[in-house]
């Protein structure tokens, strides 16, 4: 696995610590790697459990991706702050729409780097695949730039992998990316984006993870088949 080609010196940094401590805690295997463009804006859409999704995801990309963070975070500490901004986080005030946080979002796109979202709006506690919400969509109908679709199954073994042996694995599955049609401004355009965007992460997920996407995702894998299966 290289290091991202785009990434900043923290960004690398940071790349470098999760190399050296996941063989600690787990056992990981990427699938569909080659589906990440390698240049240009994209929202890379994922499931969220109550694991370090954001990590995982994150080591297995073979680009830098930015990430939202609550604003409280960037409240901490200046140092924190600082940090965050440096490893490419932006803040977001969680609860409603926070337009300040799409302009920074888009301009991140528009400027050809990744963004990482996570469309269920809050981490699965049972870890099945949750109703998407539509900002992730919107943003990448706004910016004009692709979808790719992305599922972790098993981050939250993670957690407790310091002390197991064998390490678990950790799955990261990337699909492939496709473009959403219509306006943003057009509420159907934007309905059926994120379903088939929820549609597409729920198909790269096994069956009992995949929610109320299930049946339309299992069609989706016998028809199209993930590039991971």
């Amino acid at each position: 696995m290289r290091m991202p080609h785009d990434a900043t010196f923290f960004w690398k940094c940071l790349w470098l610590l999760s190399v050296v401590l996941r063989p600690l805690c787990s056992r990981g295997r990427v699938h569909g790697r080659e589906h990440v463009p390698k240049t240009g804006g994209v929202v890379l859409a994922g499931n969220h459990n109550m694991g370090p999704d954001f990590v995982i995801i994150g080591h297995a990309c073979p680009r830098q991706v930015y990430y939202m963070a609550k604003r409280e975070a960037f409240e901490v500490h200046p140092l924190l702050s600082r940090f965050l901004h440096a490893v490419g986080t932006f803040p977001v005030d969680r609860g409603r729409r926070d337009m300040s946080a799409f302009a920074a979002g888009l301009d991140l796109l528009r400027d050809g780097h990744i963004i990482g979202m996570f469309p269920e709006g809050t981490r699965s506690r049972t870890g099945a695949l949750q109703r998407g919400k539509s900002g992730a969509v919107r943003m990448a109908m706004e910016a004009q730039v692709p979808i790719l679709p992305v599922a972790v199954v098993n981050s939250p073994a993670v957690m407790k992998g310091f002390l197991r042996f064998p390490k678990p694995v950790v799955t990261v599955r990337f699909g492939a990316a496709f473009m959403p049609e219509g306006r943003p401004d057009d509420t159907e355009a934007v309905r059926r984006n994120t379903v088939r965007t929820m549609q597409s992460i729920a198909a790269l997920l096994p069956p009992e993870m995949r929610g109320p996407y299930g049946e339309k995702a299992e069609a989706m894998t016998a028809e199209e088949e993930p590039a991971d299966a």
